[in-house]
């Protein structure tokens, strides 16, 4: 290959990884789309964007999404946000749906939710489709002593000003599981609960449970309630299988002592009755000692 076509093949090359480069720093499609769009950007700041290490299509997607939605948003604080590794469409598709929804939700609000780990878009759907939470089967015993076990569905809202600190629902369904376990406990039978499940739902929605959580509780209802176990009689029957053992071990006790005394008693009758041998046998020696002794005469 000649000099000339080899310069003119190097040149080629040159100028077509220049407009490579040239078409990747400066996206050219993006920018027309953009104008096409009504969004009004210049190509030095999609540059610019690029020397930040943001990513233009994501930033302008949102600003077209957000135009075509009637919203106005600042492009500098989409780009703080997709800095801060936040989800700038996210955020602007909640921003959409909470103006759609006639929510109050500003840009600021939205970041600073999405920053904290929250689901914005999701919270702001839960704010105008209340989502129904439905808990784990809640064991509970009424003063009767009868078990009953209950489902109980919870219907909550999402707090937009509370979700940034605010507890999630996990937190509202231990705090409604202690109020029903406690409610429970308090009624007299485990009819007056089987009768009137509502008093039981009304007065846990009444302690105010979703105060400092990231909810409102709108409603709180009882799904199914199953009768359980007879914990009081059960507790009655093993406190009398107790009283039972102790009164046989202390009646074996008992027992034990009197043998015990018995055998002490029969030791000692057989030692008097040895010592009456005993003094028996020392009669005749002491009868002999005496005549001996002349203290004892036949004519005695």
């Amino acid at each position: 290959m000649a000099p000339e076509q080899m310069s003119i093949l190097f040149l080629a090359i040159v100028i077509i990884v220049g407009l490579l480069v040239i078409f990747w720093v400066v996206p050219v499609g993006l920018w027309i789309a953009a104008i096409f769009a009504g969004v009004r950007v210049r190509i030095i700041e999609l540059i610019g964007m690029r020397l930040r290490r943001v990513s233009p299509p994501v930033i302008v997607n949102a600003q077209i999404s957000a135009h075509k939605a009637g919203l106005l948003l600042d492009m500098e604080r989409l780009e703080a946000h997709y800095l801060a590794r936040g989800n700038v469409i996210r955020v602007v598709n909640a921003l959409i749906a909470a103006d759609k929804a006639k929510i109050d939700l500003g840009l600021q609000q939205a970041t600073a939710i999405d920053l904290a780990g929250r689901d914005v878009l999701d919270a702001v759907q839960v704010s105008v489709n209340p989502r129904v939470i439905t808990t784990p089967k809640i064991t509970a015993v009424a003063l009767d002593g009868v078990q009953l076990i209950a489902t109980v569905r919870i219907t909550v809202r999402a707090n937009i000003n509370r979700l940034v600190g605010g507890a999630g629902e996990e937190t509202i369904v231990a705090r409604v599981g202690e109020g029903i376990v406690s409610a429970i406990g308090a009624s007299e039978t485990y009819e007056d609960v089987l009768e009137n499940p509502d008093i039981i739902s009304r007065t846990v929605l009444d302690r105010g449970l979703d105060s400092g959580t990231a909810f409102d509780i709108l409603s709180i209802d009882i799904a199914d309630v199953n009768v359980g176990k007879n914990i009081g009689a059960e507790l009655q029957t093993e406190q009398a299988e107790a009283d039972l053992v102790v009164a046989q071990a202390k009646a074996e006790e008992r027992r034990a002592m009197a043998v015990a005394r018995k055998q002490e008693m029969t030791a000692k009758v057989q030692e008097m009755r040895s010592r009456v041998v005993e003094a028996e046998a020392g009669v005749p020696r002491a009868i002999a000692g005496a005549f001996r002794d002349g203290n004892l005469t036949s004519q005695n």
